[in-house]
């Protein structure tokens, strides 16, 4: 197929029905362009989206929500998390966010997973579906004020922060005592001048009520601990985060904290106590995210506080059973995330491949962990997983299908496609069909995205639908030769990680070859991906665990599959190319106006930057290969396309006109 301009564009029309039995997406206007108000499509900070979580509490909610539409920098999407409310919380935050000026994402849970599980799902949601590259993480009582998230955005950028934590006060302007963050312990110099240059100052944790959070960082280190249920989930996660990063307390970025009371943490929680006890036991005991010298600093802090909370009580004896309980809970590990949010459609989904990539992630070096070869002549259980949205054709979906079961020598064990969003009526019919026939004897699965989220979010949920490790990409307008998963199959059993292939170059007409993509084989992979992509990414065919391993798709328009290869071998995975091609890539009628033109641009230009900085920041290139990437591969996005048309076919994809049987 050719490379995919979708990525974060908006869709063609409104949502017709939800993504999947838990998730209610509430559409809004289209977002405005980029310098405007809104700052959509990623400007002033990358693409920002906003996590509320609620519960029980509608006209503050919507309160909240108002704050949101007026900042002076919108987010560029909103997810509201449900949790479980019976006030009226969904239906209103629907009707509210039908006039809203950013797409809003209505996701209800069917049970009440408190404010660490709301968290967990809506960044989940907000990380595979919306493609953030930060997330603005706030309580339903919170009401921003207009230049808020302006403010931490620039906090963000000026320090490097993964964490920006705002000004929290009370309704009458007060500082709130119950989320003013300390500063960091003991921070380096540097790190204090720098957070100083920006008016801020250098924190260790922060609060839930509003957090701005760095969208790779939770990638890299995973959602907050769902068990935790309520308190100090949002104090886990955060130090987690800035165990090796840095945060900032940003004062220009003010929220109110609309409290019944005016209060600091030690204020009498009641029953509820029990949850500051076993949730601060697991802190200290189950979980590496302060240190020795913070574990000391903190654990006595909190003792501190407690003794005033005890004498600050009238129910003393409430508080005591509390304690009891909570030490008695504390002794039972906590559940993993994937379990307590087990259960609940497309959020589990969700939960479930971020914690798995995160997983990956954390690996001793960052390595993949090798996969044990199966015995001779025994190949994996495998899925194909192939993506549709609105401009794809009906006909050359049902092509590319039948070329990836029917006529392939050895069919797959399932066929995943994701619906990116709606589509026309002809391919919506041909989806139906699919999931209801299936598709010569393979059992077809389609997974339904309310909104067009863009090629890698749409990857990312199709591989958490994938039932099998193995899994092949195919693109919708593209198709397979026969011998494929026969030729690729057997290196996924002898313990690749990552196999592609050459493939044909086709116009309008599938026998009609205008070029030929020989991809770098054996030990040239590593060397090659310096400088090009190695891999064909409709040929490739890889294990679901090592991608997750290396982080997963993330969004980069038009380079997401360069992003992740790159990381992949850099994690050590094993990663082969047949050079024969076994795939036919369609480039259209007139390539010059078509594939090729869209590999310019300035909007091209900007995702080739920000691949170079994200390659040199993960060390997988040099400073002189970056330079030279910038230079050469920038440059080549200014080409005018007729010339970058012969320039790509000269050098990549050599012309070898010739026709080729069905």
């Amino acid at each position: 197929m050719p490379a995919d301009p979708r990525a974060a564009e908006p869709a063609a029309e409104p949502a017709t029905e939800p993504a999947g039995p838990t998730p209610e997406p509430t559409p809004g206007p289209t977002p405005e362009p980029a310098g405007g108000a809104g700052g959509a499509g990623g400007a002033g900070g990358g693409r920002v989206v906003a996590v509320v979580v609620a519960h029980q509490r509608r006209e503050l909610l919507l309160e909240a929500l108002a704050a949101l539409a007026a900042q002076t920098r919108r987010p560029d999407a909103l997810v509201v998390v449900d949790n479980a409310s019976t006030d009226g919380t969904s239906p209103a935050v629907r009707a509210w966010g039908a006039g809203a000026p950013f797409p809003v994402d209505l996701v209800r849970l069917e049970r009440n997973t408190g404010g660490a599980g709301g968290f967990a799902a809506g960044l989940a949601r907000a990380l595979r579906r919306h493609g953030a590259d930060a997330v603005w993480l706030m309580d339903d009582d919170t009401v921003a004020r207009p230049g808020a998230l302006a403010a931490a955005l620039a906090a963000r950028e000026a320090t490097g922060a993964v964490v920006v934590a705002s000004r929290v006060v009370w309704t009458d302007g007060r500082e709130h005592p119950m989320n003013t963050p300390r500063p960091r312990p003991g921070a380096p110099r540097a790190e204090r001048e720098a957070a100083a240059a920006a008016g801020c100052t250098p924190i260790r944790s922060a609060s839930f009520v509003a957090a701005l959070v760095d969208a790779d960082a939770v990638r890299a280190s995973g959602l907050p601990r769902a068990a935790f249920f309520l308190w100090n989930d949002d104090f886990e996660f955060t130090t987690r985060l800035l165990r090796r990063a840095r945060g900032v307390h940003a004062p220009a970025s003010v929220v109110e904290h609309r409290t019944r009371a005016f209060g600091g943490t030690d204020a009498d929680p009641g029953e509820r106590f029990r949850f500051e006890v076993r949730n601060k036991a697991w802190l200290f005991t189950r979980y590496r995210t302060l240190g020795a010298r913070d574990t000391a600093l903190y654990g006595g802090a909190t003792l501190l506080r407690w003794g005033r909370t005890v004498r600050g009580s009238s129910a003393r004896g409430v508080l005591a059973r509390g304690l009891v309980r909570g030490l008695a809970e504390a002794l039972r590990a906590p559940a993993p995330t994937e379990a307590v949010l087990a259960g609940l459609g497309e959020v589990s989904e969700d939960v479930a491949a971020v914690e798995a990539a995160a997983r990956g992630a954390g690996r001793a070096a960052g390595r993949v962990a090798p996969a044990a070869p199966l015995p001779p002549g025994e190949l994996p259980p495998f899925s194909v997983l192939l993506p549709v949205w609105a401009r794809d054709d009906a006909e050359q979906v049902r092509r590319a299908v039948r070329s990836v079961t029917a006529d392939q020598r050895l069919r797959p064990d399932e066929l995943v496609v994701v619906r990116d969003g709606p589509v026309p009526a002809p391919l919506a019919a041909l989806l139906g069909e699919l999931a209801g026939a299936g598709a010569a004897g393979v059992p077809v699965r389609v997974v339904e995205l309310a909104r067009n989220a863009g090629l890698a979010a749409a990857l990312e949920a199709g591989l958490a639908a994938c039932r099998h490790d193995v899994v092949a990409r195919m693109d919708a307008d593209d198709v397979s030769l026969p011998e494929r998963f026969a030729r690729q199959l057997p290196l996924l059993a002898a313990g690749a990680d990552l196999v592609g292939t050459g493939l044909w170059e086709i116009g309008a007409d599938e026998d009609d070859v205008v070029g030929r993509r020989t991809p770098p084989t054996g030990e040239r992979i590593a060397a090659y991906a310096r400088f090009h992509d190695p891999f064909n990414h409709p040929t490739v065919v890889y294990r679901r665990s090592a991608v997750a391993a290396a982080g997963g798709y993330r969004d980069l328009p038009l380079m997401e599959d360069y992003w992740l290869f790159a990381r992949m071998i850099a994690a050590g995975a094993r990663c082969e190319n047949l050079p024969e091609p076994l795939v036919k890539y369609r480039v259209g009628a007139d390539a010059a106006a078509g594939s090729y033109a869209r590999r310019g641009g300035v909007r091209l230009w900007r995702s080739e930057l920000a691949l170079q900085r994200h390659l040199r920041a993960e060390g997988f290139t040099t400073r002189g290969q970056a330079v030279r990437n910038v230079v050469v591969r920038g440059g080549y996005r200014f080409v005018p396309a007729r010339v970058r048309t012969v320039a790509y076919r000269r050098l990549i994809a050599r012309s070898r006109p010739e026709r080729l049987p069905r």
